[in-house]
């Protein structure tokens, strides 16, 4: 681990939030801050890094730059740039959880298309756009780690461009444990099968 010292946990496990997706060994050396040494100093950490992910996103307001890789790297590289050296770069390992690293790219892309032609043809409610939105960006999982606060960003930006009331994802905190985070990963679990009702009632809940 990058800067470890005596007064630092032995490994990035041991700081990373509590359902997070398990780092390999050099996605772990990417750490940047050594003061970091419990979970409550890396999400404060990250919340700062977040807070000016959030500012830059609030001055934007072209869609069609939205949906583009670029943008996609670009917000998570604003995000986790202070705290990890690999912000913005799509994963090149192979997780439990997402599509395989060189196929990132292709589904990426992909679902940037398939979300223009559904806004631009009125293929679903504005609700259900953003929902599926979410569902196949956290399910493709593009980067080590971060992938549900990214997506959940990239989504608040997408239903700000369509014009719809701002998400408010069970109005608690998904990052931590807890009957939010409960159920926000029952409803991503649920859509798995081709069931949004869940998801779509918890971003509105």
């Amino acid at each position: 681990m990058t800067g470890a010292g005596p007064n630092r946990c032995p490994t990035v496990a041991d700081v990373l939030p509590a359902g997070a997706t398990p780092l390999d060994p050099d996605e772990a050396d990417g750490l940047i801050p050594d003061h970091v040494s419990t979970r409550a100093e890396l999400n404060a950490w990250e919340q700062l890094n977040i807070g000016d992910a959030v500012a830059w996103l609030g001055r934007r307001t072209d869609v069609a730059s939205l949906l583009t890789i670029e943008f996609v790297t670009e917000l998570h590289r604003r995000m986790f740039s202070d705290t990890w050296r690999w912000a913005g770069r799509f994963r090149w390992t192979l997780k439990n959880i997402g599509v395989p690293p060189e196929a990132i790219v292709e589904r990426t892309h992909d679902l940037l298309a398939d979300t223009r032609y559904w806004m631009e043809n009125g293929t679903y409610p504005a609700d259900e756009i953003a929902v599926r939105f979410h569902h196949r960006l956290v399910s493709i999982h593009p980067f080590p780690n971060g992938n549900g606060r990214h997506g959940r960003l990239m989504t608040d930006a997408l239903v700000r461009e369509i014009g719809a009331p701002t998400l408010t994802w069970g109005s608690g905190s998904i990052d931590h444990q807890g009957g939010v985070r409960h159920t926000y990963i029952r409803a991503l679990q649920t859509a798995d099968a081709g069931d949004y009702a869940g998801l779509l009632a918890f971003v509105r809940s």
